[in-house]
């Protein structure tokens, strides 16, 4: 599995953006976000039970993010037309608007060390990337357990300070 310290690898996926299958449909790269801090965030597959929990959980946060000079990605291991009729008929995640990459032939999730062995998807993982492609953050959960999206942002907090942060720092509390 790639770790912190390690470059995100080089992708170029089809990313859902919305309900629409006539227009919410767009290729995803590195080179879309350079610049940028990245989370992303996988789920094992759409149409489930604890994964629409989480991307509800994240999707109410892209602002906080966005405000950080951070872009969320969402990503399984879904195409993207199961993604599009999921956010479709599930109506929390209609009106989401940011990316779900579509990892059909398993590459990404492969390459980042994340995909389930027995299961064949990918796992609850969390990556948070800085701007110059390296991981900074990773976070790697059980099929059968939800995350913590505000930890996230925590963390990305935390980061983007360039300090040493105590045990449950918070944005505006004394560094190190």
């Amino acid at each position: 599995m790639l770790t912190v310290g390690d470059s995100f690898p080089k992708f170029n996926l089809t990313a859902v953006t919305g309900p629409n299958h006539q227009t919410d449909f767009a290729q995803v790269s590195n080179e879309t976000y350079a610049g940028k801090w990245l989370v992303v965030f996988f789920w094992p597959k759409d149409f489930t039970f604890v994964c629409p929990t989480e991307i509800v959980g994240y999707g109410s946060l892209e602002k906080d993010f966005a405000d950080r000079d951070a872009v969320l990605i969402g990503a399984s291991t879904d195409s993207d037309f199961v993604h599009a009729a999921w956010r479709t008929h599930h109506a929390d995640l209609k009106p989401l608007t940011f990316p779900w990459l579509a990892d059909i032939k398993r590459e990404l999730s492969t390459e980042l060390g994340i995909l389930a062995k027995d299961a064949g998807v990918a796992l609850r993982a969390t990556f948070i990337v800085d701007p110059e492609g390296i991981i900074r953050h990773v976070t790697v959960n059980d099929l059968s357990v939800g995350r913590n999206p505000q930890e996230a942002l925590r963390i990305l907090d935390a980061l983007q300070t360039d300090e040493l942060c105590p045990c449950n720092w918070k944005q505006g509390e004394a560094t190190l």
